[in-house]
């Protein structure tokens, strides 16, 4: 007999809801509609939308919305009988798209959401309530957009013990550095070409800043190390501070630069403190990472018996991010889910959060600082008097002449070190404009 027998009773559709209508809503409906019948052998059972809610009914939206019921109030999409999944296209880590995630889990109705701002900051809260009503809670698309990392790291690797997942976590950063690497931009000459391609917002704030990686880094610190989400204990520093000529020393030193996310938990001290932080740092030019270009996203997860695992894709857009929540939708039709963080909350740990300013490694310093004797002496008598040991030093003359451009690479030390040589250096009036410090990462 065959183990796959065929179902004397065909399953019923599977009736999905949506709420947020934009780039993304739009490109679910456009995803289900032209591959309906494929998906459906897939899920094993027809999936329908039943209804759709937004601010505005009437806004063109580049699909045909009229075969589907609209509803005004979003809690109707809760109370309807006949929605088995509501999607939440919203955004925003309160407001609305909470009150709804909550009213559709405490109904029993399974959630998918690409909401990775809500999902790091009330991901436990969302995650215990749909254990109590045992319906699924997905978030596929909420980090990395189309690349189904989530799915990889939550089933495909949750036998291994991940030592640490880091990459590159937000398209528009990666767009801005590749502009700058590629043609020479300034910071502000690439963000206004990242704006003008769609890739960056009008207030960039959320992207560059790195607060958008650190949501989705806090995400993947949960899943890989089975620790509860603790959005606060990341840090976040952005690119904001960098110039066209990091992107040339980075270059010049066999590196190039990445917003790099990364977390690793510390298991053999420290009672595993978990290290979380956001910042751009020098890559090698033959990792992997080195080659990611534009609006692309990478994660890299490194497991004890699987190996280093490297995913990349696109971050972002309407056909990617839609792909990730349809196929979320797909695994509840199938009825395949289990904790929203790969094990139940009661058995996430409350691990402690990592001294950054402990970890050891190499680093870069640029400076920019007047043209005149003793300056240098200024800068290696902060070094040493921080413990900082120069390995080699650079100087160039800045290109819109506003000062000289000063490059240290440092022996390895800790990066709370570098941190106090740079506030020794503050004070200084020699010292033009804000250092950049980055870490240079051996992968």
């Amino acid at each position: 007999m065959s183990p796959y027998p065929a179902p004397t009773v065909p399953r019923p559709p599977l009736r999905v809801a949506l709420a947020g209508i934009g780039v993304v809503g739009g490109g679910v409906v456009r995803l289900l509609e032209a591959n309906r019948d494929l998906i459906a052998r897939r899920a094993g059972r027809a999936i329908e939308i039943v209804a759709l809610s937004a601010r505005d009914r009437h806004k063109d939206r580049g699909v045909d919305l009229t075969p589907y019921r609209w509803e005004d109030d979003m809690d109707a999409l809760v109370a309807a009988d006949d929605v088995d999944v509501i999607v939440e296209m919203i955004g925003g880590a309160d407001g609305p798209a909470l009150t709804l995630a909550r009213h559709a889990l405490g109904a029993g109705k399974a959630l998918v959401t690409a909401n990775k701002a809500m999902i790091a900051h009330h991901g436990l809260d969302l995650a215990r309530l749909a254990e109590e009503k045992d319906t699924p809670l997905k978030y596929e698309a909420a980090v990395a957009g189309g690349i189904p990392v989530i799915k990889a790291i939550r089933e495909g690797a949750s036998a291994n013990e991940i030592a640490r997942v880091y990459g590159i976590l937000n398209g528009t950063c990666n767009y801005i550095l590749t502009q700058m690497e590629r043609n020479g931009a300034s910071f502000a000459d690439a963000l206004a070409a990242a704006q003008a391609e769609g890739y960056a917002e009008a207030d960039p704030t959320f992207d560059v800043d790195g607060i958008d990686a650190a949501h989705k880094l806090s995400i993947l610190a949960a899943l890989c190390f089975g620790t509860r989400l603790d959005i606060g204990a990341v840090t976040a520093d952005g690119i904001r501070g960098l110039i066209a000529a990091d992107i040339r020393e980075a270059e010049a030193l066999g590196h190039r630069v990445r917003l790099i996310g990364m977390a690793e938990r510390d298991a053999a001290k420290n009672g595993g403190a978990l290290y979380q932080h956001v910042q751009p740092c020098l890559v090698p030019a033959d990792h992997p990472l080195a080659y990611v270009p534009g609006a692309l996203n990478a994660v890299v997860a490194e497991g004890n018996f699987v190996g280093r695992l490297f995913f990349e894709g696109a971050g972002a857009g309407a056909g990617p991010t839609a792909s990730a929540i349809v196929a979320d939708i797909i695994d509840i039709a199938r009825d395949e889910y289990g904790p929203a963080f790969a094990m139940p909350v009661d058995s996430l740990d409350e691990a402690p959060v990592a001294d950054a300013g402990a970890r050891i490694g190499k680093h870069y310093v640029r400076l920019i600082v007047e043209d005149r004797i003793g300056v240098l002496a200024e800068i290696a008598t902060a070094m040493r008097d921080a413990g900082v040991s120069i390995e080699s030093l650079i100087q160039r003359g800045s290109e819109d002449e506003s000062g000289v451009v000063i490059v240290l690479v440092t022996h390895e030390g800790p990066a709370s070190a570098i941190h106090a040589a740079l506030d020794i250096l503050a004070a200084s009036d020699h010292v033009v404009g804000a250092p950049m410090h980055m870490p240079i990462l051996a992968l």
